[in-house]
């Protein structure tokens, strides 16, 4: 259970066990409930849109979209956006120098170009999910925040960690491969009851996403990770509310 309560404090603001210290090898194993935490995370978005629809007369999707979206960053503690805006900033302010990309990503304060990439991603997020509820689309929104765990995972099996040392690194290096892989195996197949066509588009987002990594950074960081699940999930929900609904 150390695992799992590390998992959750990690990717949410839930209340949960924290613990002193943790080892490397919890550390490890806690990566294999992310996309778990994905799912608990996806079951409290629909909370409010149950409740909106049971209790009004006349629900009101764009509200419903907007407090969802809220109350997903709420849960995370905008840890993701966080990571967004930091690989934001050095993308197109490190202007391709890998040196001064790094050194920008460190940098705690958060740029213009990093604000813009927040303020875009909650607004397709919140046109995507308007959609999406306004058609009933439960599983879909539910599914959302286990494919960006799902990335993470990904990432973490086919990437460089760039930093000598940090969490990420602990966490990589314990990880157990064969059930990881596994794991993640098992969450694309969730997605293809929805699209398998949503899917692919995801899937090509982050393949892009791993492209510019590689050539920018030569792996992934802490942000970038966040970068994925932000953009994995937004590429989701886009692509259902178009081409499903």
């Amino acid at each position: 259970m150390r695992a799992f309560y590390l998992a959750l404090s990690l990717l949410t603001r839930l209340p949960v066990p924290h613990f002193m210290t943790a080892h490397p090898r919890e550390l490890g194993l806690s990566a294999l409930f992310y996309p778990l935490v994905g799912l608990i995370i996806g079951v409290l978005l629909c909370v409010p849109i149950l409740l909106g629809e049971w209790l009004t007369l006349t629900p009101q999707p764009l509200l419903l979209a907007a407090l969802v979206a809220v109350l997903w960053s709420i849960l995370t503690g905008a840890l993701h956006l966080d990571g967004l805006a930091d690989s934001a900033d050095a993308w197109l302010g490190g202007l391709g120098d890998e040196e001064k990309t790094h050194r920008i990503m460190k940098d705690p304060t958060v740029g213009a170009i990093g604000v813009v990439a927040i303020v875009a991603v909650l607004l397709l997020k919140t046109a995507a999910l308007y959609t999406l509820i306004d058609n009933h689309a439960w599983l879909a929104i539910i599914l959302a925040p286990v494919l960006g765990r799902a990335f993470i995972l990904i990432l973490m099996l086919s990437t460089p960690y760039v930093r000598k040392a940090g969490l990420s690194k602990d966490i990589v290096s314990h990880l157990p491969r064969p059930i990881a892989y596994m794991l993640v195996a098992i969450s694309l197949l969730l997605m293809l009851w929805v699209s398998f066509f949503a899917l692919v588009l995801s899937l090509f987002a982050l393949y892009l996403l791993r492209r510019l990594m590689l050539q920018r950074l030569q792996g992934y960081t802490g942000d970038t990770l966040g970068a994925s699940v932000e953009i994995g999930e937004m590429t989701w929900l886009i692509a259902v509310a178009l081409f499903v609904f």
